[in-house]
């Protein structure tokens, strides 16, 4: 056994695979090096960004009897806070204008609308939740909410929970 060992170590030790046990391992470290680069120019900014959205970032709630159904999913989803969850009434809609990401009720709100969009900015996301036994949304509020960047029109309550997480990532940065 010990005589297969030693032939063994003898033929690896030609010069033949010392090169090229040293190209393999400078391509290596090279290649690891660059997918670290690469993790940290595009993976890593999303993950900060949803990190600090989901512990940080308030989310606007434009909903009456909704409010408390819609919060009481968004919590017991793991992902947000319950106090970063705010109830802006109809009478009190300039208290969103400093939060990024506003989800409004389309039936009770939507006679508001045009008081919710001046508020919202560019860099900001609106997500309209207008479920489908609650009334079509009127075609030039479509075409309003359709102007807007960052709009979203949603039915459904699994997708208004995975485009309120979709929006914590999209508008979560700001250029400084």
């Amino acid at each position: 056994m010990e005589q297969i060992f030693d032939q063994m170590n003898s033929f690896f030790s030609l010069p033949f695979f010392t090169v090229f046990g040293g190209i393999s391992t400078v391509v290596v470290i090279a290649t690891a090096l660059y997918s670290g680069y690469l993790f940290w120019q595009g993976v890593f900014p999303v993950l900060w960004r949803l990190g600090h959205g989901l512990s940080k970032r308030k989310i606007a709630v434009f909903a009456d009897s909704q409010f408390v159904d819609l919060k009481a999913m968004l919590v017991d989803s793991g992902l947000f806070r319950g106090d970063n969850i705010v109830q802006i009434s109809k009478e009190s809609i300039d208290k969103a204008e400093d939060i990024s990401l506003l989800l409004m009720h389309w039936d009770a709100y939507k006679d508001v609308l045009p008081k919710i969009l001046p508020i919202k900015k560019d860099r900001d996301a609106l997500i309209v939740y207008a479920p489908q036994d609650e009334g079509r949304i009127d075609p030039d509020s479509m075409d309003k909410i359709n102007k807007k960047r960052n709009a979203i029109i949603v039915n459904l309550r699994g997708r208004l929970l995975n485009d309120v997480l979709s929006s914590m990532i999209t508008t979560g940065y700001q250029r400084k």
